[in-house]
């Protein structure tokens, strides 16, 4: 199959599997109150089942890799998917999404600093307006919360640091996206099991009568979130992770459409104007690479 062709599809796959992780997770977190970290740590074992199987099927082969090599971006990952989650659950689906668009000048300015990586002036320029509709959105949608801003700039920081993480561990390692998540998965889920004691209620999270439809919908966004820990790790490890962050913008006006629907969150005229700002820049980014 032309290449194009699969990165698209793996564009599409990662754009429905991460609006769907978003509104499941909002939706336990409003309805269910379901402890964040070990939420974030019920996706990790589910990921590293689903590899288990895919492993077994031959999708992939395990290739050997020392475990120190894996602990650091094992620590990202954790705090990358617990702050982003912890964000989710103290700001509104718009204000989320639009701590998550600050991600990419962050990553930019990670790899000219770290990585000694130019850009072009035209992809800087793309910048202008997807920070100057973050800036809107943030203007008139966010709601001043002191903790969920703390996690969301946390979370910008962390996700930025992971992205860059991934991107050279595959290329230094020579790793596909499954053998790296293979990895990194259980070493993730096994620090989270250390953390969550002290972070969460487990007595009450396990002695707590779950309806049918709870465990249900747990179940789905684990398996959901396979999927899109895959699909992510492919398009990093494939394009690059300013690619990454710039495409993912454009789940930004899809979820916001979602959070006024499901959520009942208001979508003011300002932030179509946002909205329009992040669409226009995302198609000059396209048009420029």
């Amino acid at each position: 199959m032309n290449k194009k062709l699969v990165t698209a599809f793996y564009l599409i796959l990662n754009i429905l599997f991460s609006i769907v992780i978003v509104l499941l997770n909002k939706w336990l977190y409003v309805h269910i109150g379901f402890p964040n970290v070990t939420l974030s740590m019920i996706h990790f074992i589910v990921t590293f089942l689903g590899l288990i199987i895919c492993q077994k099927f031959d999708v992939f082969c395990i290739k050997d890799i020392a475990i120190k090599e894996m602990l650091l971006i094992a620590m990202t990952f954790c705090g990358f998917v617990v702050l982003t989650n912890l964000s989710l659950a103290h700001n509104t689906v718009g204000t989320y999404q639009v701590a998550k668009m600050l991600t990419t000048p962050c990553v930019i300015i990670m790899q000219m600093i770290f990585y000694k990586k130019h850009f072009g002036v035209l992809v800087k320029l793309t910048l202008i307006p997807i920070i100057l509709g973050a800036i809107i959105n943030f203007y008139y949608d966010i709601k001043f919360n002191v903790i969920g801003t703390m996690y969301a700039t946390m979370g910008v920081f962390v996700t930025s640091l992971y992205q860059v993480m991934v991107n050279i561990k595959q290329r230094e390692f020579q790793l596909d996206p499954m053998q790296l998540l293979y990895y990194q998965a259980p070493l993730s889920a096994i620090m989270l099991l250390f953390i969550v004691p002290f972070l969460e209620p487990v007595d009450q999270t396990f002695t707590r009568s779950w309806s049918l439809i709870d465990i249900i919908m747990v179940a789905l966004s684990g398996m959901v979130a396979f999927f899109v820990n895959l699909t992510s790790y492919w398009i990093i490890g494939k394009t690059s992770p300013l690619t990454y962050n710039m495409v993912g913008h454009s789940k930004f006006c899809l979820l916001l459409l979602g959070g006024s629907l499901i959520f009942n969150e208001t979508l003011a005229i300002n932030q179509v104007i946002g909205i329009t700002l992040t669409l226009a820049g995302i198609i000059l980014y396209v048009h420029v690479k």
